[in-house]
């Protein structure tokens, strides 16, 4: 792939963006949330990940603070992981992600993860459909899902950030 151009398509049937380098995230460790034949889990999602989400995962067996990652950091989600933490916010009553009514870390809002739509491999919609990507779409995406600024390179050229970011390291975990 060195010196080419990026052929992997997003939800919105665009090149595929660049999501994070740091860390460097990515079935193939390349920054972007490609999908292979050789990525069985289909980690395609690309997500901003929050404390709640980290407690879900690490409750259905899957420590990604054991890799260091932490709330705040850009990560490719595998599509089944995601949805059922849609599917248990539903249940929960936290649509939208906003704060849950549930007892205990797993049950407090923010469990589904913000998604970055121009980053989100097309594949993602084998297991979720758009409506729900878009629902839970970043701050910046939600009313650009058709038309979001990409490079021919396919990153964003740092044209789209998240509150998160603009904020600090010290607005990460916090909702306001």
């Amino acid at each position: 792939m060195a010196g080419k151009a990026h052929q992997s398509l997003n939800v919105m049937k665009k090149p595929l963006g660049l999501f994070s380098k740091d860390p460097m995230t990515g079935f193939y460790r390349t920054g972007f949330c490609d999908v292979g034949p050789e990525d069985a889990g289909n980690h395609s999602v690309a997500a901003t990940l929050t404390d709640p989400f980290l407690d879900f995962t690490a409750s259905r067996g899957n420590d990604l603070r054991g890799v260091g990652l932490t709330a705040g950091c850009k990560w490719c989600l595998c599509a089944s992981r995601w949805k059922e933490a849609m599917l248990f916010a539903k249940e929960k009553g936290e649509g939208g992600g906003k704060e849950g009514e549930g007892k205990g870390d797993v049950g407090k809002g923010d469990v589904v993860p913000k998604v970055h739509l121009h980053a989100t491999h097309e594949r993602a919609l084998d297991v979720v459909g758009m409506e729900d990507l878009k629902k839970y779409a970043a701050e910046p995406e939600v009313g650009n899902a058709s038309n979001v600024a990409q490079s021919r390179k396919g990153g964003m050229g740092g044209a789209v950030k998240e509150r998160t970011e603009l904020a600090g390291k010290e607005g990460m975990t916090s909702r306001e």
